[in-house]
Order: structure tokens, then sequence, then C-alpha cells
């Protein structure tokens, strides 16, 4: 599958020091600590629907962590997928009256537009679900070899996870089994299913149905189940034990955890990941943002309405990227106004010394991307700028280049 275009992406002088993140599994923020290449897998969307604010907020917040990675010397090997072959997808397209797959292209080519305009770094792999079906399929049957996986003996045989095939099960999100049991259900899963040995196991292979559509496996036709999706793509590109697995705090469980289990017991390892980082949650109107509810801002539509993405980018990095917040219009009026006094600053003739703001700027990201006061340190630069503070020529120019490789702000 064709990812986006790559934005310019300039280099700073220096570099910055080593990135700290916090780690869902561990419970506390450490060092992330990459080889020359820097491993990253960021669940992607589902294409039943246009991009809205909280992918977005995801997908920025490790755009900044990409920015930082190179910034500190590292390539950077990006993967991400898009699930667009789901219950959601076909949902969609049989009300809208579409083929699910025409539904699917239109909005992950949406999608790409809308990354594209926020100027975030593309992946390097960028798959589908319904590319990787042949990695899915020889992965279910590793797991089946292996005995982590059964088939139900059903009119549908549907092949499932056991949940106790890894004895780490559960470390990832740390949840107990109440809690385990509630967002199973809630996101996903079908712990009522007849003839699964533990309500928590996962799908792994769905069996054929009528009007589905479903590819041939050793084990008939079907097929993959979310989790497995995932973990296949990132085994395949990026091995066992790669540094960085992303997303949102909604796929916690089951959805990252699962994906962990089925990669740890494919490759008998400890630990799918090195570093788990989840995202918070933005809100509309004192709800969750989500497709479900309804209650979306939608990106594309903030665009054709004139909106200059790029205020919409330091809105969204105006609060820390794990607290829960809410989006409203004067978080987006606050994203304007800082934009429009950074560029009047960046294009001033002069400006105080840039390497203390830059350091600040370095050093806050740095520590599990501190944004605000990134944001804040260039501010203050500014706020000098205003008053007439400093006589470098050069100084504007030289910020400007590090909002731009650090931030992602295009300084015009």
């Amino acid at each position: 599958m064709q990812s986006w275009p790559q934005p310019s992406l300039p280099t700073v002088p220096g570099r910055g020091p080593a990135l700290r993140l916090y780690d869902t599994a561990d419970r506390q923020v450490r060092p992330v600590t990459p080889g020359q290449t820097a491993t990253m897998y960021v669940c992607g969307i589902t294409p039943y629907d246009a991009t809205h604010l909280g992918h977005a907020a995801t997908y920025l917040t490790f755009d900044i962590v990409n920015r930082v990675l190179r910034d500190q010397g590292h390539d950077v090997h990006y993967v991400q997928n898009v699930t667009d072959v789901d219950d959601p997808l076909f949902e969609r397209a049989a009300r809208d009256g579409i083929d699910w797959r025409d539904l699917g292209a239109r909005e992950t080519q949406l999608f790409r537009d809308d990354m594209t305009a926020l100027r975030v770094l593309p992946p390097r792999d960028y798959i589908g679900a319904v590319e990787s079906v042949n990695e899915v399929v020889e992965a279910v049957e590793k797991l089946i070899a292996s005995g982590a996986a059964y088939i139900i003996d059903d009119e549908y045989p549907d092949i499932y996870f056991r949940t106790d095939a890894t004895e780490q099960f559960g470390y990832e999100s740390g949840y107990d089994r109440a809690t385990m049991d509630r967002f199973f259900a809630e996101r996903g899963g079908d712990p009522d299913r007849p003839g699964k040995r533990n309500p928590l196991d996962a799908l792994l292979w769905r069996a054929a149905r009528p009007g589905e559509p479903s590819w041939e496996s050793p084990h008939g036709p079907g097929r993959p189940g979310w989790h497995i999706e995932c973990s296949a793509i990132a085994l395949n590109r990026l091995g066992v034990e790669f540094d960085i697995q992303g997303g949102g705090q909604d796929l916690i469980f089951p959805h990252h955890e699962f994906s962990a289990a089925h990669g740890e017991a494919l490759t008998e390892s400890r630990r799918f990941a090195r570093h788990y980082v989840h995202t918070g949650m933005i809100g509309l109107d004192g709800e969750k943002m989500s497709k479900s509810l309804g209650n979306l801002v939608l990106v594309s539509k903030l665009r054709q309405q004139g909106v200059d993405v790029a205020a919409v980018r330091l809105g969204l990095l105006e609060h820390h990227y794990r607290t829960d917040r809410m989006w409203t219009d004067e978080v987006l009026e606050r994203g304007q106004a800082r934009l429009t006094r950074w560029r009047t600053a960046l294009a001033a003739p002069a400006g105080p010394d840039t390497a203390p703001v830059i350091e600040r700027v370095r050093q806050h990201l740095a520590d599990d991307l501190n944004t605000p006061k990134a944001l804040d340190a260039v501010d203050a630069w500014c706020a000098d700028v205003e008053t007439g503070i400093g006589t470098s020529a050069s100084a504007p120019a030289d910020l400007a280049v590090a909002v731009d490789a650090l931030l992602g702000i295009s300084p015009r």
C-alpha cells in the first residue's frame, strides 16, 4: 500500500539528548534505547470514515517521537498498518451502498491527504490487512502447531488464541481480570462465543460467512482476526523486541495485549516490544471523540473551512500527549494565535541567540514529549523579539529550522 509524501525535514546543528518515554507495561518513564536504526510500529486506521482529531493527536505524538529520534542521529524504521478488512468497514459500506473495497480505498486516501497536510512523517512500510493475509495465515498455522491456538468444532470453525499460551499474558496492560473482561466485551471481543475455552480467548481466523470476503487457508476460507494482523505485520518487518509499539489508550487492551501475546507465542520471546506507548483521548462536548458516538471534528472538514492545519497541530500539542483533553473552539483559537505570533517573530530581521531555546526545546521533547514546555520555550523567544531584544540577523532563520524539524511547524 502506498504511503504519503515525505515533508521536508531540515537538519538542526548539534544533537538532542536521549529520549525517555512513559512505558505502559512498566508504569514509569524510562529511556528508549535503540540501535542505529530505531524501530516503531503504530496501529493505523480502520478506513470506514474520515480522520478525526483523536486520530490526528495519536499520529502527531508518534510523529514527534520520529522527529526526536532522527534529531538524535537515528534512522527510523516506522511501520503502520491499515485494517482494511473488518466489520465496521462492511457495515458502513452496506449502509452507504458502496463496495467495501472502494470505501476503504477512498477513506485511506483521505487519511493520506490529512497526514500530508499535517506534515506527519510517513511510515516506511504502510501495510493493509488485505496485503498481509498470507502472513497472517502463516502465523496462525504456527500457533496451531505449537498448541497456542485451537479450532472450534462448529458450523463455522473459527480459530482462537489461548489466553494462557504465554506465561506473561497481562503484563502489557496490568489490568485485573474484571477490567479485561469489561474491555474485551466493549472493544470488539466475543466473550460469549460458544465453544471457546476461555471467554477472553482472541479470534485469530474467522471462518467464512455468507456475504463476507474470505481468503483460502489450510483450515478453510476465512479472514484475519484483528490482533494477529498487527503481530504478523510488525514481526515480518521489524522483528521481535522492536523499540516502540504505539497507539491510543483504548488499544492497551485487548488489542496491544493480544498482539504482543501473539508475537511472543510465535517467537518464544519475553517481550514483543521494548516500549509500549499510548496517547490520551481527545474529547468533544464532554465525551471521548469517536466514530461510534459521532462527536467528531474531522481534519478534512477543518481543511475545507480554510483552517491552517499548522494551528490544529499546535492546538493538539499544547497539552501533554498522555492526558485526556477536550477539543474546543478556544483550543483552535489559541493555536491560530500562537501560529501567527511564531511566524511573525520568525520573519523578523533579528532576534536573540537561538542556541538556548533550541536546547530547551530538545530537552523538553526528550523528557517524555513535554510539548507544552517546548511550545512555551518558543513563545518566550518570540516575546523577546516582540520587545526588541536580540540583534542576531541569523537567529529567526535558525529557530525556524528547529521549529520545522522538531515540531513540524512550517515557518510560512
